[in-house]
């Protein structure tokens, strides 16, 4: 899985589209493994894309600037980040030879860890977590993980799972700031429900897939075999948010990359980004943006023409 996205969806579930402009296009990943980008040279990116896993960047050289969830976030050399990876994310400015190392890691090794309720919602939250402790190894051990994890041994894979767990335990003990300066709430698995984190991975990687359709909290309870009631509690207690909010939220990063990287009505954004009604879209839109759709489309536009692109 590379850093720099093809310019084609690799996603079925995501309905196309003949007004996607193929220059800007909205790429969502339908891959959930545990692996390493192939390449370490960062690219500017044609447009956003998502997919389901934490994403870490270690970056050993240069500078680079992300557009995320609305917010561009310039970082640089030494600097170790993660977020997760379907919060929409561009790379949108680079120094020349700008290197890091990007690794993408399952919801699960998350899901796994009791002891990081706050640090886990934050990044649930759409937080961009920076450690704010970085070891003169550091860059070497992720040089090496990358270059086990490209191998692609099941032993090896499972010895860098474990040691890349135990570096963000230290993240989580040592010191971390959110880059996007989001309070986090506190969430979490209890010790009786540690042994349901597969299932709560599940349910976000159901979400993250059939969102754009027509879903509800019945078929991501059914998908995984659990009651709906059960299921609505264990979500709400692992992730932070309700699984309603969880499918608003997919719909609408959606719908706000689409407005950025293409030309299409608002009424096809709305029906694309799976709302059922125009006058609902514009209502959600607007209370979690600050913006009617029209107006952030032209927002993000004067940015772009003022980048020059």
């Amino acid at each position: 899985m590379d850093k720099v996205a093809a310019p084609v969806s690799q996603d079925e579930s995501v309905p196309a589209h003949p007004d996607l402009d193929p220059r800007h296009p909205l790429v969502v990943f339908g891959d959930h493994r545990f692996c390493a980008g192939e390449t370490l040279v960062v690219q500017r990116m044609p447009g956003p894309h998502m997919h389901s896993q934490i994403e870490l960047n270690f970056l050993l050289n240069g500078q680079m600037t992300y557009w995320f969830d609305g917010r561009e976030l310039t970082i640089g050399a030494g600097r170790l980040c993660l977020f997760w990876g379907m919060v929409p994310h561009q790379v949108t400015d680079i120094e020349k030879d700008t290197r890091f190392v990007c690794l993408y890691v399952p919801m699960s090794v998350f899901l796994g860890l009791a002891n990081l309720s706050q640090f886990r919602d934050a990044v649930f939250r759409g937080a961009v977590i920076e450690a704010t402790v970085i070891r003169p190894f550091d860059q070497d051990i992720f040089l090496r993980w990358r270059e086990e994890l490209l191998q692609g041994d099941e032993g090896l894979t499972e010895i860098v799972r474990s040691e890349l767990t135990a570096r963000v335990l230290r993240i989580e003990r040592e010191g971390w700031r959110d880059l996007r300066e989001h309070a986090p709430a506190i969430a979490g698995l209890s010790s009786k429900d540690s042994g349901r984190a597969g299932h709560v991975e599940q349910m976000l990687r159901f979400i993250a897939e059939h969102a754009l359709e027509d879903i509800s909290v019945d078929h991501v309870a059914r998908d995984v075999g659990l009651h709906p009631n059960y299921a609505m509690n264990l979500f709400k207690r692992a992730v932070g948010q309700t699984m309603n909010q969880a499918i608003a939220r997919h719909r609408l990063d959606t719908a706000r990359s689409l407005l950025i990287s293409t030309d299409m009505s608002i009424t096809n954004v709305a029906f694309e980004s799976g709302f059922g009604s125009v006058s609902r879209f514009y209502e959600a839109f607007t209370a979690r943006f600050g913006d009617r759709p029209s107006a952030f489309r032209r927002r993000m536009q004067a940015k772009a023409d003022a980048r020059g692109e």
